[in-house]
């Protein structure tokens, strides 16, 4: 009967030491799911990748969001997208390729917004020996090589094209056009000396030390350029996207992205 009474005394201790474990554990669980970062893929334009990923950090912090960015030309984003490609939020810099996943109800209509605008610039190589303060005074015979993006699938490249015709430079310059898949792939084109001038955004001109800025297009000599975003009919993350979608919109967006890219357009779309 004692050796009874000993060997319960053991084993009672042992019981109630593992339920409180297990009561442990339970709750570690429930707190590290509680925490758990819901992933939010936002395809937006590449000449957007610095504004996000300036203000990627200070959003994930107060936010329990992991921002993920697939960054390429407008068009390939759309494509993506119609193809099933996941994203929760689609950030165009043109309003067609919007248009085209709203008419194919790819996107929610009811949270399609326009985020931001830019700006067509003229650039050539830091030392280059090109001087000139005007598309307008642009000389084909100077010229061996443009870099632009192509006008049918990338926004900038289309604002271009318009911009010389209305130039009345795209006959003459077209022989001599360089097309690139998106912005950046001109930025580059131009830093390396590879075409002697490009047209890309103020915004990509901006972040880089290998080249300066010869002219701005003037905003009448195209279709005006405005950034429109949307949440995409098949995020799985609705709520959260919605959520980012109005961050982008306030003061705080405009703040954090350190960008001229998120300040206040100077003409708005119908669908602001």
């Amino acid at each position: 009967m004692k050796r009874l009474i000993l060997l319960l005394l053991l084993i009672v201790p042992l019981i109630v030491s593992g339920c409180s474990s297990n009561k442990d554990n339970t709750s570690t669980e429930t707190s590290s799911s509680n925490n758990e970062k819901v992933p939010l893929t936002v395809s937006a334009a590449v000449s957007l990748t610095d504004a996000l990923e300036k203000m990627k950090k200070q959003y994930e912090k107060d936010h329990a969001v992991d921002l993920k960015f697939n960054l390429a030309g407008s068009g390939t984003l759309a494509q993506q997208i119609q193809q099933g490609a996941p994203a929760d939020i689609f950030i165009s810099a043109n309003e067609d390729w919007m248009d085209t996943l709203e008419k194919d109800q790819d996107i929610i209509s009811d949270t399609r917004k326009d985020i931001t605008g830019n700006r067509i610039v003229m650039i050539t190589g830091k030392d280059s020996d090109y001087d000139i303060s005007s598309i307008a005074d642009i000389d084909p015979k100077k010229i061996d090589q443009v870099a632009i993006g192509n006008p049918e699938s990338v926004p900038a490249g289309k604002y271009t094209k318009q911009t010389l015709e209305n130039s009345h430079l795209w006959d003459t310059l077209s022989p001599k056009v360089v097309q690139a898949k998106d912005v950046r792939q001109v930025l580059s084109y131009v830093e390396t000396g590879n075409t002697d001038i490009g047209f890309v955004y103020e915004s990509d001109a901006k972040i880089s030390d290998k080249i300066k800025i010869l002219a701005t297009a003037d905003q009448d000599l195209h279709d005006p350029i405005i950034y429109p975003g949307a949440v995409t009919s098949e995020s799985k993350h609705k709520k959260e996207a919605k959520e980012f979608m109005t961050y982008l919109q306030s003061d705080e967006a405009q703040k954090n992205s350190g960008s001229v890219w998120f300040s206040k357009m100077s003409k708005v779309s119908p669908h602001e």
